[in-house]
């Protein structure tokens, strides 16, 4: 571990136990956010995709994405004990992103592919308000995820679905926002772009196989 001052812990606390690519990816995108920031996910994944097999592995990256934010939302949720609204916008987020994993597995099987298995993973979070500090960030480095993956994918049709996921991922950031007092919009009008040097020079030792 080096001594570069994180901009994001709550990540580079998250493990994921799984060895496909996706779940290496997903590895990498958590430690470009975790020293960063979120808006450092987008140039990573795009770099780190750029040369990959096809739309089938990029989805299969989106896939584990939203495996990890349905076990969180599903299950992190009940065993810190949310309460009142937290709890009620966990459980909702939870369905919609049990939704985006049924049509990732549904477009990756309808092209040919093989869905990646779902890993395992242990969130840093403890109660309630870190629960939530912990569910802005995933949210942010969610969308800048499909934003970095978004556009390297061939199927236009594809590119369509991807563009109404991150939306939902978006919005669910903005609700938890609200909820908590941080910015609807953490870096204003636009992303922050980050060269592939920037981000891999500093979330390259974070990254563990």
């Amino acid at each position: 571990m080096t001594s570069t001052k994180l901009a994001s812990a709550e990540l580079a606390a998250i493990e994921v136990h799984g060895m496909s690519r996706g779940s290496f990816m997903l590895k990498g995108a958590l430690a470009a956010g975790a020293v960063l920031g979120t808006t450092a996910v987008s140039p990573f994944v795009a770099s780190a995709l750029g040369a990959s097999s096809g739309d089938i592995e990029i989805l299969n990256f989106a896939l584990t994405l939203e495996y990890l934010e349905t076990d969180f939302y599903a299950n992190k949720a009940k065993a810190v004990g949310l309460a009142g609204d937290a709890k009620a916008l966990a459980a909702s987020f939870a369905a919609e992103e049990q939704q985006h994993v049924d049509a990732l597995l549904k477009a990756i099987r309808s092209l040919g592919g093989t869905p990646v298995k779902q890993p395992t993973f242990v969130f840093p979070a403890t109660d309630q308000a870190s629960f939530l500090k912990l569910a802005y960030v995933l949210e942010n480095t969610g969308v800048g995820a499909y934003n970095g993956a978004g556009p390297l994918l061939a199927n236009k049709a594809l590119l369509a679905a991807a563009g109404s996921i991150v939306q939902v991922e978006a919005r669910h950031a903005a609700a938890i926002g609200l909820l908590t007092g941080s910015p609807v919009t953490p870096d204003g009008g636009f992303d922050k772009p980050l060269s592939k040097s920037q981000v891999l020079a500093k979330a390259g030792p974070l990254i563990k196989a």
